[in-house]
């Protein structure tokens, strides 16, 4: 859901757009929008701050958001906001480095712990402030104790805030196929990876959307890449590995023991699967090209005419839209084959999609600290944070008026509730704490991603204590945390290229032995050993 949009920017370039963004000009790039959702015609007594949002590419401009421009007004302050929705990694690099950074920084991870080791001194220790102006916060940390474990360092220290929002299930992805289009042709759901080729082919060669053009039907999509959510990694499950927060580099534990799925002879059983697709014309042939608009714009099909066959995705109406999502139907894991009897597993997400490391990070160099804090700290207020979430309060949320509140329906009866509420607000991206006393009426969304996930039950009943890697509340050491940043680096860097050049030319039978001593060599073995290490550590603590 998180996708970037692909913009090549030179280092120079970068530079003068960050330090641009972080100042009072207004020099633009794509990617990025400057924005004040203060009123400046008032600002006389208020504190200014700089402020920068990583966004999801539908969401609207911050000053179109009336709850945040009252959030502001409330604290006192006035954010001149730089927007960005493409390239954080490379913008981010050249501005740490050059240490010219704005007052906040928000959004998932923006700034990651691997940073706050790099750049010391950057970035300001919160625990203080969170004690004199964050009650919200605290709040939190009192209701949700494990979001104090998230924020904290191992050193004691506070750098970034965390999320709770509380309503999602465990797991992001979700399994689709087009049922009209088996009704169509007579085809059966399929239950094993055979029987999905054997579907899939069906679908290309028999006009399975009924519309008389044999070329226009996309049996198979993802939004390319090896890992992460909406991703055929999740067919590893059908192999027995648990999955974990959309292990986009591969990590998961199995009987209590840290593997890598990229050297699993397990992994290299789907390369080959996923290769015979793409050999037989199964599988998006821009599958490693397009961008993640492309790949839910390609899915909503044209009018009531359904472009993709089989996929990943959150919830049906967010991933094709309301006008064909009624044709598809929330499959089970599939079985390696018929004759297996490995227990099938899923992507357990729960704590990725319920909690969120890092949400809101205050540079050290803030003059005025007090401020951001207290702006800071009504993010958290709960009823806020409903907002943050789902957008404004009368647009976007009705009050009840008897201390509950509901979600409402987009106000384009063409648009699903999921691009609703990307459109609306930070969404998931930014920083809340949604109390569990919070009376709030989901939208249909929610229902429906609930409904979808009963599929998903029986393979979602793993074991956190054995068979999930507890990402979100382990804290490296300076050291390990620069030894795993680098390690994975130069891991994903031989991984990523060979996964898509497996998937599309084949090969990887001749290459494997050679391609998993390069994965040693750029230190994935030592990566494991220290993830051992914290995982025995806090599984020892939390018995």
């Amino acid at each position: 859901m998180r996708k970037k949009l692909a913009v090549v920017l030179s280092l120079f370039m970068v530079s003068a757009v960050v330090m641009a963004g972080c100042s009072e000009s207004s020099s633009k790039t794509e990617g990025t929008s400057d924005s004040g959702s203060g009123n400046a015609g008032k600002s006389g007594a208020k504190v200014q701050l700089t402020a920068i949002m990583v966004k999801h590419p539908l969401t609207k401009p911050l000053a179109e958001m009336e709850w945040l421009k009252k959030a502001e007004e409330e604290a006192g302050v006035e954010i001149k906001w730089q927007e960005i929705t493409a390239d954080w990694g490379q913008k981010k690099g050249t501005m740490l480095a050059s240490g010219d950074v704005p007052d906040l920084f928000v959004g998932p991870n923006v700034i990651t712990d691997a940073d706050f080791a790099q750049f010391q001194g950057l970035f300001q220790d919160l625990s203080d402030l969170v004690n004199k102006d964050a009650p919200n916060v605290q709040m939190m940390f009192n209701a949700k104790p494990e979001t104090k474990v998230i924020a904290t360092q191992p050193d004691g220290k506070i750098y970034g805030l965390p999320k709770y929002q509380r309503f999602w299930p465990a797991s992001a992805t979700r399994q689709f196929i087009n049922k009209k289009w088996l009704d169509n042709l007579g085809l059966k759901m399929p239950t094993t990876w055979d029987e999905l080729f054997n579907v899939l082919v069906a679908f290309k060669e028999k006009d399975a959307n009924g519309n008389g053009d044999l070329n226009d039907e996309i049996p198979m999509d993802w939004p390319g890449g090896i890992g992460g959510y909406f991703n055929p990694a999740v067919l590893l499950g059908s192999e027995g590995i648990t999955l974990s927060d959309g292990s986009g580099q591969g990590y998961y534990v199995e009987n209590g023991k840290v593997k890598n799925f990229l050297i699993d002879e397990r992994f290299k059983d789907l390369v080959v699967f996923l290769n015979k697709c793409y050999a037989a014309g199964l599988i998006n042939p821009e599958v490693f090209t397009h961008d993640y608009t492309k790949y839910q714009s390609i899915a909503r099909g044209t009018g009531d005419m359904a472009k993709v066959g089989f996929t990943w995705g959150w919830v049906a109406s967010d991933r094709f839209g309301d006008q064909v999502a009624p044709q598809y139907a929330s499959m089970s894991p599939l079985k390696r084959s018929a004759d297996s009897n490995t227990k099938l597993s899923w992507s357990y997400d729960y704590n990725s999609l319920n909690f969120g490391s890092n949400m809101v990070v205050m540079s050290a160099k803030t003059k005025n600290k007090d401020a951001a804090m207290k702006f800071i700290n009504k993010l958290y207020d709960p009823k806020v944070s409903m907002q943050v979430l789902f957008g404004s309060l009368g647009t976007n949320i009705k009050d009840n008026g008897d201390d509950s509140y509901s979600v409402l329906p987009p106000t384009d009866s063409k648009m699903d509730p999921g691009t609703w509420k990307w459109t609306s607000s930070m969404a998931d991206n930014g920083p809340m704490y949604i109390a569990d006393a919070l009376k709030l009426n989901l939208g249909k969304d929610m229902s429906e991603v609930l409904t979808q996930s009963e599929p998903l039950k029986s393979a979602l009943s793993v074991s956190t204590k054995t068979d999930v890697f507890p990402n979100l509340f382990i804290k490296y050491s300076t050291a390990d945390n620069s030894t795993l940043s680098l390690n994975n680096t130069n891991l994903m860097n031989l991984a990523n290229p060979k996964f898509a050049q497996w998937v599309t030319k084949g090969g990887i039978d001749a290459q494997w032995d050679a391609y998993v001593k390069e994965c040693q060599k750029a230190g994935l073995q030592q990566n494991i050993e220290i993830m051992q290490k914290y995982y025995d550590s806090f599984m020892s603590k939390n018995k």
